[in-house]
């Protein structure tokens, strides 16, 4: 099964060089950590000053894209607490090596939407369908139209008759606010994917400030608490507009009947941050957890960007720290370190170590900077597990474990899912209560498996 996936090269290579592996690995290593990130922002700042420019948020708005709805009725929340300008483009979806399934990537962001709204005091149509073209392009065509100002104040509405499929609504807003030819929707579009491609992003639902990205609802406490530490905040002290959710792990249970499904890989910066603390909700709750390791997507012939893989990385260090989780030191282990972990993964099964083999090689790969492409790192790994590396080493590199990933993926898949770490949460006969795609997913799971047991009860 390894073998099936083609190497690609480039960004996505699968075996780098010794050297560029070591390389790779020091540059992201600096790229992503604390310091860097305080002196990027300061320069910023400086250059912002020395310019005499206001405050400037650019967002960035896909009409079909679920988490762009959401954002877009943040801004005039936004716009009302900080003292800052909203600069607002049109794009369109993600393209090529940035969106590997497009048409799965639409539909979560239509299902996840409808799940989180609530938790943000947002709205989201809970019988939403992904809207048809006639309804898409309507709305476009009155987006086009519309000053920064009115885009701030009105996008939400029509993100609302769009969601709800209402061609009527969006013809009555068509009168009050009139339409932009095809020619001036498709200037409106081609200027906000160049501006987004300059500031080397890709997808839709983003804000951007002084030289950094942040996705929607989910990031926004990101940005806020930036723009707060710069006294920006015309209410300080007080909670954010969109706060970040806590995972709460509700009283243990004896006997939930719940599983949880966890799909992973071992070179998901990802992963590494929410790994140990989805084991811990399960062993919290009561929750059996079931952790399905799958290739790293580079591993299975999914193509990646370069542009992408930083702005994970920094996102992942930036989630890291506001949890309080040791991340950001990095090794590289894809290609032949991923697959001797996996190689030796069956064994540690039956050890009972499984998920501390996984635990020990994120840890190594992630936290300390440890080189899993030699044996002494390998052997690190092994014993942090708590297995003896006398018998692992004798096992390494052995066939066997390859099906088993490719029917965690397969299984991954036929929830709608493609990327990790997925959780799927199962009732006592196995059935699906839910599925999502995210380590900032899992408070939600928490969420979930708290009301459930609630009605149970």
């Amino acid at each position: 099964m390894s073998k099936q996936f083609k190497e690609q090269g480039g960004a996505a290579t699968m075996d780098p060089s010794r050297f560029r592996r070591w390389i790779t690995s020091k540059i992201m290593t600096k790229l992503i950590s604390f310091e860097t990130l305080t002196k990027r922002r300061a320069r910023e700042e400086r250059r912002r000053k020395l310019s005499a420019r206001a405050h400037i948020i650019e967002y960035f708005h896909q009409v079909d894209d679920g988490y762009s709805h959401l954002a877009a009725q943040a801004l005039e929340q936004l716009l009302a607490r900080y003292n800052v300008e909203i600069k607002c483009h049109l794009v369109g979806p993600p393209e090529g090596a940035n969106s590997p399934e497009p048409d799965l990537l639409m539909e979560l962001s239509r299902n996840d939407a409808t799940k989180i709204a609530p938790y943000y005091g947002l709205d989201f149509p809970d019988c939403a369908k992904m809207p048809d073209q006639p309804i898409v392009d309507s709305a476009k065509a009155i987006l086009s139209v519309l000053s920064d100002s009115d885009f701030v104040l009105h996008a939400k509405i029509i993100g609302q008759a769009l969601w709800a499929s209402d061609q009527p609504a969006l013809d009555k807003l068509k009168a009050v606010w009139g339409i932009s030819t095809d020619v001036e929707i498709s200037e409106r579009y081609a200027s906000g994917n160049a501006r987004r491609a300059d500031l080397k992003h890709y997808s839709g639902g983003m804000f951007f400030y002084g030289g950094e990205w942040y996705w929607g609802i989910d990031r926004l406490y990101h940005l806020e608490s930036r723009l707060s530490d710069l006294g920006l905040d015309r209410n300080p002290g007080s909670e954010p507009i969109m706060p970040r959710q806590a995972i709460h792990v509700c009283k243990k249970a004896n006997d939930t009947g719940l599983t949880l499904e966890c799909f992973v890989s071992l070179r998901s910066p990802y992963t590494a941050i929410v790994f140990d603390r989805a084991l811990e909700l399960g062993r919290g709750t009561g929750v059996t957890v079931e952790v399905r390791p799958v290739l790293p997507m580079v591993m299975r012939g999914v193509p990646a960007t370069m542009e992408k893989g930083i702005y994970i990385f920094g996102d992942s260090a930036r989630e890291a720290r506001a949890a309080n989780i040791p991340f950001g030191n990095f090794y590289d282990p894809i290609g032949e370190p991923a697959r001797c972990c996996y190689s030796l993964y069956p064994w540690a099964v039956t050890q009972g170590l499984g998920n501390e083999l996984l635990s020990s090689f994120l840890r190594a790969a992630f936290v300390d900077g440890v080189n899993t492409n030699r044996d002494a790192g390998l052997q690190l790994v092994v014993e942090g597990a708590g297995l003896n590396w006398s018998v692992a080493k004798t096992l390494v590199g052995q066939d066997g474990w390859q099906d088993e990933l490719e029917a965690n993926r397969l299984m991954m898949y036929e929830s709608g899912l493609w990327g990790v770490p997925s959780f799927r949460l199962l009732d006592n006969h196995k059935r699906t209560i839910v599925a999502l795609w995210g380590q900032d997913r899992l408070w939600l799971i928490a969420n979930i498996i708290e009301q459930y047991l609630e009605v149970e009860k």
